[in-house]
């Protein structure tokens, strides 16, 4: 049995500690000592025998020194400096053991430290064996006993549709501003954001593991447009809620609208998000905040989701964030995000990189986009989802690493637009996959696309768009075509 949370109750403190070789045990502190053994059960201060149920387990004193020995020599391996690799740089002490063997049992832990000195680049042996991979084992560890709390922020549990994939979707520009042509015909429809968009597509966005959404403008009523940009996009923040009709579970921020009217607007998005209880990243109240990436527990495995902005390229009208001001994390210079990537591919199974770049109105790619992304791939991105050019770009296999270039508008304008979404799927062996649902943007309204021929017309465009040696195969999955 594989428990994520609570005891599961395999010996007796005292017998945990025993079998560990400690004389002790830290976890239950000098309480063991207040509980006297026997064959079949114990109780404080006495020998009463405790009927086994199917809730109470017998605490059974190993009678061997064989079991004593190797346990302590599960232990050795475990804690073994040559084994830091396998515990991707944690710092593992006795507690930890403890606390593995309490929550998973001597049997499960023996098996794992014996299979150590043979599989110590292989870091699924601990998903395997107990559900979680070492990223997310160690969350729970923290989350369960207090120890280096700093690394659950920024951290969410999710209960996933399936328990053998985990699904991620990501759309293109989304806008809410006030006064503008999707807003104005938002207002006017009778079911509101029912109304713009498919049954069958909020259907999908709602079904996916995590949700998420290009947020295009900033949430306020406070700030001025900047001076000399040509469009301005601000919304109120009531609009915030809608995000929940399409079940969204974070917000991209690091795009070249967040900032249209200047810091306190956006210090009102993310404080805005924040009481919506939307995650968001990309941008922040200083160089730190927008730089942290946030992480999903789906399935036992731990994801990161980073974003950074290339644009603008020749203005400068959206700051970056600096040690004591609001802005984005910007990508022009990669260098920064590059650190950010790395980080987060230390303490994560997967890194998902949304990036906002390229030419406005441009299908083809450029070689600075594709620059970048070779940047951001060297530095440990498992897949890389672009946006900004208000249409869809091409796919790219880059060293196995899934890119698509741009996804375009999702709901923006009143043009007849097509888009999709990005989906980023993870199989139960951490398999990791992209491919693209057709949709497009007509009248307002912005449905999934099911007819084949229309399906086939959107998939030959973007294959003229994609990379040389990139395949769109018939389902939508973005390959690498064979040699």
């Amino acid at each position: 049995m594989k428990q994520k949370y609570g005891l599961r109750r395999i010996t007796g403190a005292a017998g945990i500690c025993f079998l560990l070789g400690m004389g002790g045990c830290s976890f239950m502190g000098s309480a063991s000592a207040e509980y006297t053994m026997s064959g079949i059960g114990a109780v404080q201060g006495g020998t009463e025998e405790l009927p086994p149920d199917e809730d109470t387990e017998a605490f059974v004193q190993p009678d061997t020194q064989a079991q004593e020995e190797a346990v302590e020599k599960a232990c050795q391996a475990i804690l073994d400096p040559a084994a830091a690799e396998f515990m991707k740089g944690y710092r593992v002490d006795r507690t930890f053991v403890e606390w593995a063997v309490q929550e998973y049992g001597e049997d499960c832990i023996l098996e794992l430290a014996g299979k150590i000195p043979h599989t110590l680049q292989d870091q699924d042996i601990w998903y395997a064996m107990t559900g979680n991979t070492i990223h997310a084992l160690w969350l729970l560890y923290c989350k369960d006993t207090g120890i280096e709390e700093y690394r659950l922020e920024n951290v969410e549990w999710k209960e996933c549709a399936a328990l053998d994939i985990t699904t991620l979707a990501f759309t293109g520009d989304i806008n809410f501003s006030e006064g503008y042509s999707t807003t104005r015909y938002l207002d006017g429809c009778a079911n509101g954001l029912l109304d713009c968009f498919s049954s069958d597509l909020l259907e999908v966005m709602n079904g996916m593991d995590v949700m998420m959404i290009n947020n295009e403008f900033t949430y306020s009523t406070r700030g001025e447009p900047l001076k000399g940009k040509t469009y301005t996009f601000r919304a109120d923040p009531s609009r915030a809620k809608l995000l929940h009709e399409f079940g969204t579970d974070i917000v991209n921020l690091a795009n070249n609208h967040v900032y249209d009217f200047g810091p306190d607007a956006l210090l009102d998005t993310i404080s805005t998000l924040d009481q919506e209880k939307i995650p968001h990243v990309g941008a922040g109240a200083n160089i730190k905040d927008a730089s942290k990436p946030y992480y999903f527990i789906c399935n036992g495995r731990k994801i990161a989701i980073v974003a950074a902005t290339q644009i603008e390229r020749t203005t400068n009208y959206t700051k970056e964030a600096t040690e004591d001001s609001p802005g984005v994390l910007k990508a022009l210079n990669p260098d920064k995000f590059v650190k950010v990537i790395e980080e987060a591919e230390k303490n994560s199974d997967c890194v998902i990189a949304v990036v906002h770049w390229g030419t406005e109105g441009d299908s083809f790619y450029g070689r600075d986009q594709e620059s970048l992304a070779r940047a951001f791939v060297e530095a440990g991105a498992d897949a890389i989802i672009g946006g900004h050019t208000h249409c869809l770009q091409g796919f790219e296999v880059m060293d196995g690493v899934p890119v698509i270039y741009s996804l375009g508008n999702f709901w923006f304008s009143s043009k007849t637009l097509d888009t999709g979404l990005a989906v980023v799927t993870i199989e139960k062996d951490g398999a990791l996959s992209l491919s693209f649902l057709p949709c497009i943007q007509k009248n307002f309204k912005t449905s999934l696309v099911t007819e084949e021929a229309e399906k086939e017309r959107i998939f030959t465009f973007l294959q003229k768009h994609s990379a040389p040696g990139t395949q769109l195969t018939e389902d939508g999955t973005v390959q690498q075509v064979q040699q």
